[in-house]
């Protein structure tokens, strides 16, 4: 994974975080967090391996309605971490972790949250390894508009985890 670049995401690459259709469905939440973005309400970090193109992602909310995720000063709130299916299990989620938590640090974070599916045993096992551990359950109850504007209502019970971030 040496050719593989981590950096911030650009509105260019909105397109590339559909997968070739895979997850059009999401088209317009991620419209919704690019603009956050740029409000610097989030910062979002992709993947890029040319000529390939985007083989990773993830979303961070610094702040949002639910304090106990992310709070705008403090804790930050990690979410929408995808890595292509042929790039995993190389060491890829860690580096892109380990990116994503230099960043908050240098933001003056001190911890961040994630909430895990309850049953993505593989990205749960990630994430203790990383050090994060469990400190509540969550309904996982979601609602999004896809591509169309037709609404999707999800309820994907979870694992909130938690890890507090060490100064430099």
């Amino acid at each position: 994974m040496s050719h593989v670049r981590i950096r911030l995401l650009e509105e260019r690459d909105l397109p590339g975080l559909e997968w070739e259709g895979e997850y059009s469905h999401f088209r317009r939440l991620y419209v919704d967090a690019f603009q956050r973005m740029q409000k610097k309400l989030a910062v979002h970090w992709v993947a890029d391996l040319s000529p390939v193109g985007i083989i990773g992602q993830v979303f961070i909310q610094l702040n949002c309605d639910r304090p106990e995720l992310a709070d705008g000063r403090k804790r930050a709130y990690l979410y929408s971490f995808r890595i292509r299916q042929a790039y995993r299990d190389h060491g890829l989620g860690t580096q892109i972790m380990k990116t994503v938590e230099n960043d908050l640090r240098r933001r003056h974070y001190r911890s961040i949250t994630l909430n895990v599916a309850k049953d993505n045993n593989a990205a749960a096992r990630l994430y203790q390894r990383l050090g994060y551990v469990i400190v509540a359950h969550e309904p996982g109850i979601w609602s999004y508009p896809d591509e169309n504007g037709v609404w999707h209502h999800l309820e994907e019970p979870a694992w909130r985890m938690e890890k507090q971030l060490q100064p430099f």
